[in-house]
């Protein structure tokens, strides 16, 4: 194996329909500077999402992608469309993957659903967002998932200088 790609990156690929993902150390690290540098690089949703499933929660990144790629639609008859399906699938009562989000978020989301605005989602991201932040991420980093993730792209390095080492005594 190639420092260039981690033992997760096999299991991901097989995973996530064969995407092919080249995580590099430098984005893994970046990861541990900001809950933001995660989320919004490459391949850090992706991944986190997949930390999510350990923990039973990925529907709060899957939701949070759906949003973003919600906000970026142009038509009215696909908005309304697409909304309903975020509705049914996170914010009604018992949906499949229903989000924690406060009643009043919810109501709005409901209440507002026949006329689907750009932002109609922001507030129900936000405390989405603020969820994963707050709770999942800080165990994200202290969990043997990411130590992992990162060790197999440390351990080549620190063997290679290891042995430079040696070979200078």
């Amino acid at each position: 194996m190639s420092p260039n790609t981690c033992w997760f990156c096999k299991i991901f690929r097989a995973e996530e329909n064969g995407i092919s993902s080249k995580v590099s150390l430098e984005e893994v690290l970046q990861w541990s500077q900001s809950f933001e540098k995660l989320i919004t690089s490459k391949y850090g949703p992706m991944i986190y999402k997949t930390y999510l499933k350990t923990e039973h929660s990925a529907e709060n990144m899957e939701f949070w992608i759906a949003c973003e790629a919600y906000k970026k639609i142009t038509s009215q008859r696909k908005r309304i469309s697409v909304a309903r399906k975020l509705v049914t699938r996170y914010i009604q009562p018992q949906a499949p993957s229903e989000i924690n989000i406060d009643s009043p978020a919810r109501k709005a989301i409901i209440r507002n659903i026949q006329e689907p605005t750009e932002s109609c989602f922001d507030e129900a991201q936000r405390i989405v967002y603020m969820h994963m932040e707050r709770d999942s991420y800080p165990r994200f980093l202290e969990s043997k998932f990411y130590q992992n993730l990162k060790d197999s792209f440390e351990s080549p390095i620190k063997k290679f200088a290891t042995i430079i080492l040696i070979g200078l005594l």
